[in-house]
């Protein structure tokens, strides 16, 4: 069921792909099932470009018939769809549990829209309760951490390495700060190259329940 309500909202992001689009696809799993949907209206003649958030989804993707981009030859994305680990009523996420939050905040940040793409498992009241991944610098590993333990996190180093070549720590919260405030904190630990707080990036969301998908915009409106 879960898995069918992943499809569901996948598919009705994918509606929005029009002729001639540049998509930017994230990374996890329900992105996988916008890539399958977006295969097989690239297939039925729709005539799009993708760039990948990660090297598993770009794969996907060209596996899927999708002609890809490489993002650093790209400014401009016309439609994102992503995932999210969290998202609330304000369309604030925690994105990063597939560790490829700071590119999917970059090629965010390129997007005329991004739309996230959840089942109801992922919609939350507040955001705060899933851990807060960082990408971090290695060579700053031990500093970065002590400067988030020191914003009232307990931070855990994620295995492996991101497909940018850095280490992911992960810090839980007791009590979740202002996310703005922890936001801005974040940015300025040099170091702490991004994280997975998406606060002012995402447009709409695709969240479906029991096989029914209500569409959030930031702007107020459901559909």
């Amino acid at each position: 069921m879960q898995d069918d309500d992943k499809r569901l909202a996948a598919e009705a992001a994918v509606a929005e792909v029009q002729d001639g689009m540049l998509v930017g696809l994230g990374t996890g799993s329900t992105v996988r099932f916008a890539i399958e949907a977006l295969g097989r209206r690239a297939a039925e003649g729709l005539g799009i470009m993708a760039v990948a958030t990660s090297i598993d989804s770009a794969a996907k993707a060209a596996a899927a018939g999708i002609a890809v981009r490489n993002f650093a030859d790209v400014a401009q994305v016309d439609l994102t769809i992503d995932g999210a680990d969290e998202i609330d009523a304000r369309l604030w996420a925690i994105k990063g549990a597939g560790g490829a939050m700071l590119r999917e905040k970059v090629v965010a940040a390129a997007s005329t829209r991004m739309v996230v793409i959840a089942d109801a498992t992922k919609r939350v009241d507040a955001i705060g309760a899933a851990a807060l991944p960082v990408e971090v610098l290695p060579f700053a590993r031990e500093f970065v951490t002590a400067r988030l333990s020191r914003l009232g996190a307990r931070v855990a180093r994620r295995a492996g390495l991101t497909d940018n070549g850095n280490i992911i720590l992960d810090a839980r919260f007791a009590v979740f700060p202002d996310a703005d405030t922890l936001a801005v904190a974040i940015d300025e630990i040099p170091g702490a190259l991004g994280h997975g707080l998406f606060l002012t990036e995402v447009d709409a969301a695709y969240i479906a329940h029991d096989g029914i998908v209500t569409r959030l915009e930031r702007d107020g409106a459901t559909g």
